[in-house]
């Protein structure tokens, strides 16, 4: 799924989400303005706890926010339905962990056809685009491995098929090169890149690394749940 450049594909107005703790709250991010036209690779910075996370979350539909308005994709995920939040997490958006979140029981292509097969797709039809994404990925001798009998940056380019298999139009990567080394780290980053700069994704990635910097179309900071710059290539 692709959306025209000229269709802004996330909107963002007064998104707030606060947290209680105890008697207190923590802010996760507030007030945040925020218009990303399709075919972005917008790049997130920010130190751990500055809202990088909650920001993806948000956006993924995996959290609602406290207040403001957030409409991704034309779904408004303020105001969906349970249905439609599941629909939208399968189809609409891919996500990539820092941790990766792969089913240490299944193997590499059985983790890649995961979120097709539960969006009703057929056994064959996903493990025919799993192949592919894998073959692409430079993971085909490794289709029957289990997660732990591969290295981190197999790992995660198994999770960016897994990410890829519904053909979404938006990427979320929550520090993807967090548990990588230096060539791991630029390797994904390139992957992600390139389904940018191939197939048109919306990628946006938070991180507190500099590895996507030059490659980003859009720079954003945040800092104590707040954005304090905003900047174009």
């Amino acid at each position: 799924m692709t959306l025209e450049n000229s269709q802004p594909i996330i909107i963002a107005k007064g998104l707030t989400r606060i947290y209680p703790l105890g008697d207190s709250e923590v802010i996760g991010i507030k007030n945040v303005d925020l218009e990303i036209g399709a075919g972005e690779i917008v790049v997130i910075k920010g130190r751990s706890g500055s809202g990088k996370s909650t920001l993806l979350s948000l956006l993924a539909g995996l959290d609602r926010a406290t207040q403001g308005d957030l409409v991704v994709a034309d779904y408004d995920l303020n105001h969906s339905n349970d249905t439609d939040l599941t629909y939208f997490r399968r189809e609409i958006v891919g996500m990539v962990f820092q941790s990766f979140n792969l089913l240490p029981t299944l193997n590499v292509l059985e983790n890649a056809c995961l979120p097709a097969l539960l969006a009703g797709k057929s056994l064959l039809q996903s493990q025919r685009k799993a192949i592919d994404l894998l073959d692409w990925l430079g993971l085909k001798a490794r289709l029957t491995h289990l997660p732990a009998q591969l290295s981190g940056g197999e790992m995660q380019r198994t999770a960016i098929a897994r990410a890829l298999i519904n053909d979404p139009a938006i990427i979320l990567a929550d520090e993807p090169t967090g548990n990588l080394d230096s060539r791991n780290g630029k390797m994904v980053i390139k992957l992600l890149a390139e389904l940018n700069r191939k197939w048109g994704r919306t990628v946006m990635i938070a991180t507190h690394s500099n590895l996507a910097d030059s490659l980003a179309t859009i720079r954003i900071g945040l800092k104590d749940g707040v954005i304090t710059e905003i900047k174009n290539a």
